[in-house]
């Protein structure tokens, strides 16, 4: 038996769960309050003979007890492994030299930013030479508490002040490299920031992994952020998140913003539920990380070319995500803290307001075009039609073609024949590693379509129509993360916590047939969807067949079309499989 299997055997997650809400008996479950959101009435179940938990309000979502002490306390696995060892009196076996070292290095680069923050920020508060940097604040109305709270610092003209700073406070200037802290320049360590105005860039627990530096001249590269680190990834982080997280959980509602002063500005006037973006693309990390808070999502862009191109890309963000992403039209020329500060109750109204990422994308796409004639029809087609394509849910989708149809003219059956021959990618070969089976104590459907997936890299995309809760064991979730943010097996092993590094190797065993595999995969995923909405409703039935009372939230006409969505895509890749 493994560390994971012996914690699950020796948890009790009613006792557990418990210790977070108050449960009371509902039928063969229990059921309590969410101590994920705000709620009047419970919503959310546990089952005992399960040992598993779903929350059928607003979160939408459920697991086992890793899952539960990972959204709750917003732990990675690797600490709730450890977390639910100490509770259960379980044996985690030594951390491998590579983990140690890495853990080491990491923490070590979480200090060593964390002292740069404080030198910079005491450097706003006190230094002459900050100045200009305070007045720029001032002038961008943000108060003393704001430029506390997210310890905004400034990085004086001097090249070697800051390693000069943390040597004699004894760090290491080989760390101040690994954290992009210094550069080399004329063969001497340097300060990669000089006189620029900075912001700490913390990871959702607070811990700061980097900065941005915003410059305080006329120069061409107006700001820039630190390197990519083992601490700091721009494409997995969200500014302000650490400090949005739990206001956003309660409002079951995030607003995504473009700039640090945007994010600043709306925590000071009240609206703590806002992050960034690093720069302007929401990537499917920034998706992953979010659904895990809410999946109710608004960007907030700036009105201008690159807040529309990103807008563009996240519309395909919505099949990880699993829910519809939204768009607030901001006024032409004017940014998020600008409107906030001018009008603060106009904020909320717009955030209100917000439509549908790809009904947005269709008004902007479509605007400029003439669609009176054959050319503008053409170029609305060619623009539109790929947006669509990345859209999972077949009803959704059909509504968008639809909707394509009457703005071009061309038959939904034509669009739709035009989209499945550009999605037609060519077939993997055949043919695949020779190797062992290996017999692993989980679903053998959710082991086949995560050991496909590892050892066919180019099946990649097929990845995106799975969600982590259609997965029962949050190890294969973890998996599925992983497999969200690479493909490539180092860097997955590179990633990832010991035991689920355990599970990839043993996927990464097993054997299967070759032939056919996409349409395989296809199918194998439409089947643990339809799984997932199975054991949903079942879930609702078990929480009611006793004491009758009906569950807030999802319905179960909700759960029956999905399943309906289901059995017409399975009838569709049927069709499609017997063309072939």
């Amino acid at each position: 038996m493994s560390a994971i299997d012996e914690i699950k055997q020796k948890t009790d997650i009613v006792e557990i769960i418990g210790q977070y809400t108050k449960l009371v008996r509902s039928g063969k479950a229990l059921k309590g309050l969410c101590p994920f959101h705000s709620e009047k009435h419970g919503s959310f179940f546990v089952y005992p003979d399960q040992q598993s938990w779903h929350c059928f309000g607003a979160c939408g979502t459920g697991g086992d007890v890793f899952s539960f002490i990972m959204k709750r306390e917003g732990y990675d696995f690797t600490e709730a492994k450890k977390l639910l060892a100490e509770r259960t009196g379980v044996v985690l076996a030594p951390e491998s030299v590579g983990e140690k070292e890495r853990k080491g290095k990491n923490d070590r680069l979480y200090r060593i930013n964390e002292a740069a923050a404080e030198y910079y920020h005491q450097l706003l508060l006190v230094s002459p030479e900050a100045e200009k940097a305070r007045q720029y604040l001032l002038k961008r109305r943000l108060n003393a508490a704001s430029v506390e709270n997210f310890k905004i610092g400034f990085a004086p003209l001097a090249r070697e002040a800051l390693i000069r700073h943390l040597s004699e406070r004894g760090f290491d200037v080989g760390d101040m490299f690994e954290a992009g802290l210094a550069v080399s320049s004329e063969d001497k360590p340097r300060d990669l920031f000089h006189h620029r105005l900075l912001f700490p860039i913390s990871d959702a627990k607070g811990r700061i992994t980097g900065f941005g530096g915003r410059a305080l001249d006329e120069v061409s590269l107006k700001y820039f952020n630190t390197p990519q680190t083992s601490v700091f990834d721009k494409k997995a982080t969200l500014y302000g998140l650490s400090r949005a997280k739990d206001e956003a959980a309660r409002l079951d509602l995030v607003v995504i913003v473009e700039g640090y002063l945007d994010v600043i500005i709306a925590h000071q006037y009240g609206f703590r539920n806002v992050v960034a973006s690093m720069g302007t693309a929401i990537s499917e990390i920034h998706s992953q990380t979010l659904r895990r808070i809410t999946r109710n999502v608004v960007l907030a862009l700036d009105a201008d070319a690159a807040g529309e191109e990103a807008m563009a890309r996240s519309a395909g963000l919505e099949n990880v995500l699993g829910a519809e992403l939204r768009v607030a039209i901001l006024p032409a020329g004017r940014d998020p803290d600008e409107i906030i500060i001018a009008e603060a109750e106009a904020w909320p109204k717009l955030i209100a307001k917000a439509v549908p990422v790809v009904d947005f994308v269709f008004a902007r796409a479509s605007a400029p075009l003439d669609l009176k004639s054959a050319q503008g029809k053409s170029e609305a087609a060619e623009k539109l039609l790929p947006v669509v394509g990345q859209i999972k849910d077949a009803v959704r989708q059909a509504y968008y073609i639809n909707k394509l149809a009457e703005l071009t003219g061309v038959t939904s059956r034509q669009l739709a024949l035009k989209l499945r021959a550009e999605q037609n990618p060519a077939r993997p070969a055949k043919g695949g590693p020779a190797s062992k089976k290996v017999a692993l104590v989980t679903s053998p459907l959710e082991d086949y379509c995560l050991a496909v997936l590892l050892q066919h890299p180019e099946l990649e995309s097929q990845s995106r129509a799975l969600r982590p809760e259609y997965f029962e064991s949050t190890e294969n979730r973890e998996v599925l993360s992983l497999l969200h943010q690479n493909t490539e097996t180092a860097k997955i092993k590179d990633m990832a916590d010991s035991a689920i590094w355990e599970r990839c190797e043993a996927l990464l065993q097993k054997d299967f047939p070759t032939n056919n595999l996409e349409f395989k995969l296809s199918e194998s995923v439409l089947r643990l969807r339809e799984d997932y909405l199975r054991r949903l409703a079942r879930h609702r039935a078990l929480a009611t067949e006793e004491d009758g009372q009906a569950i807030p939230g999802h319905e179960d006409m909700a759960v029956s079309q999905e399943l309906r969505q289901v059995f017409l895509a399975k009838e569709k890749l049927g069709t499609e499989r017997r063309k072939q």
